[in-house]
């Protein structure tokens, strides 16, 4: 998909890896609309940030784990902006707690936000790209949907989910030129991490990533962008994790 003047709604596109998305995005010439659940001086960033390579780019508050709220996303979208090509989902947060400690509550919120968000949002941005001729879908899972992770027992169940509806969509969708493909990041300097005891940033460059390094939003960002314009990757998985996940043990 050649993306100029083309357009991209990126959701959780305030911050971390949905930012950095935005803006590369914007840099190869797709004008943006970017999500979050309020608007705050990082979406104001964000979007200069996109304007200073020439595109437009508006701002969309809404919580799109609501069906209602993620259809009215894509409908401010194509209103404001006039089509709708590429969406990435990278709305997301931490579901803490392992079996007994994460509430019901706190559970169906992880789906909410990881899981049922995507079904909404494919639903109301696939007619507009198959009027198109063409889409391009991207979901973000996690190295800890495929690894065991102690005590995030809901946050690894709704990664590991995120791969498996990315190929149910892509095998619906594909008839009608809808690429869906899904990233799974390891562990990647967001602010989350950024945040952690340095003794867990330590043992992470030491003994669990091969590469010794964290992976940057910006890699990340890149990685989303050729899976959009490379037109013949559809239903996959890739894994962006420094060799996390080949380790044994």
């Amino acid at each position: 998909m050649e993306l100029i003047n083309k357009v991209a709604l990126i959701t959780g596109g305030t911050k971390g890896i949905g930012a950095a998305t935005a803006i590369e995005l914007a840099r190869r010439g797709a004008n943006i609309a970017i999500n979050g659940r309020t608007l705050d001086a990082e979406a104001n960033e964000v979007k200069t940030a996109i304007e200073g390579h020439g595109r437009r780019c508006i701002v969309v508050a809404a919580d799109v784990s609501d069906p209602a709220q993620a259809a009215s996303t894509v409908a401010s979208t194509v209103n404001d902006l006039g089509r709708l090509d590429v969406l990435v989902h990278a709305a997301g947060g931490l579901v803490a707690g392992g079996l007994f400690e994460v509430t019901p509550e706190e559970w169906m919120k992880g789906f909410d936000t990881h899981v049922h968000a995507i079904f909404h949002l494919v639903r109301a941005a696939a007619p507009h790209m198959k009027k198109n001729g063409e889409g391009a879908i991207i979901t973000i899972s996690s190295t800890a949907g495929k690894l065991a992770v102690p005590t995030h027992i809901g946050y690894q169940t709704v990664k590991g989910a995120i791969p498996h509806l990315t190929r149910a969509l892509a095998r619906e969708l594909a008839a009608d030129n809808i690429r869906v493909n899904c990233v799974a990041p390891g562990v990647i300097r967001t602010r989350f991490h950024k945040e952690m005891p340095e003794s867990v940033y330590r043992n992470n460059l030491e003994n669990r990533i091969p590469l010794k390094r964290e992976g940057t939003v910006e890699q990340v960002a890149s990685l989303i962008a050729e899976l959009v314009v490379n037109d013949y990757i559809c239903g996959d998985t890739v894994t962006i994790d420094g060799g996390l996940t080949m380790r044994i043990p």
